[in-house]
């Protein structure tokens, strides 16, 4: 996210980074207000969603690289829960009509300041039309998902454990990062 130029709160143009007052880290700060500018991760909501054992993909259509495989996920919008912004992003992606079943992966890339919320989902509806940002999306066999061209590491990643909790008929939360994974097993 590039800097900002000027205060959001009162326009002015003498921002510098420093520790406010009782917090923990440097922020961008106004020097004529005071106003902190705080900058915080993005939030990607998104859904796996199975039917028949087989896994719903998308096929990117923009960039960053288009022509990778991902699951049907993209950033919240504001105002918006993350059930709704999965399901938002399932139908613009997929053209599938889709109800959240359980929640199932909170994951950190803090390298590239993003949270990834991924739901357990069932399709309803399945219109075979999608939005311009999808290529192709269909579902695959585990044996069959295109594994070197999924984009996202995190998606991937989310996408092998959910597979090994399918095949062993338990799921649980999985919370991991780009560093390390654990499953949390809610019962």
């Amino acid at each position: 996210m590039p800097t900002p130029r000027f205060c959001p709160q009162c326009g002015s143009g003498d921002l510098r980074h420093q520790l406010p007052p009782g917090d923990t880290h440097e922020r961008l700060m106004c020097q004529c207000c005071a106003y902190i500018h705080y900058v915080n991760p993005k939030i990607i909501a998104g859904c796996i969603i199975e039917q028949d054992g087989k896994y719903l993909l998308c096929q990117r259509a923009i960039p960053p690289r288009p022509g990778t495989w991902t699951l049907p996920a993209g950033f919240l919008e504001s105002g918006e829960t993350t059930e709704d912004g999965a399901v938002r992003e399932v139908w613009e992606e997929t053209g599938v009509r889709a109800e959240i079943v359980s929640p199932y992966s909170i994951f950190s890339v803090p390298q590239i300041s993003e949270v990834y919320i991924i739901f357990r989902a069932v399709a309803l509806e399945m219109t075979g039309q999608y939005g311009p940002e999808t290529l192709d999306c269909r579902f695959f066999a585990p044996e069959d998902i295109p594994w070197d061209s999924i984009y996202y590491p995190a998606i991937r990643q989310i996408l092998e454990r959910y597979i090994e909790e399918r095949q062993a008929g338990i799921y649980g939360i999985y919370m991991g990062n780009d560093f390390s994974g654990k499953i949390h097993f809610i019962r």
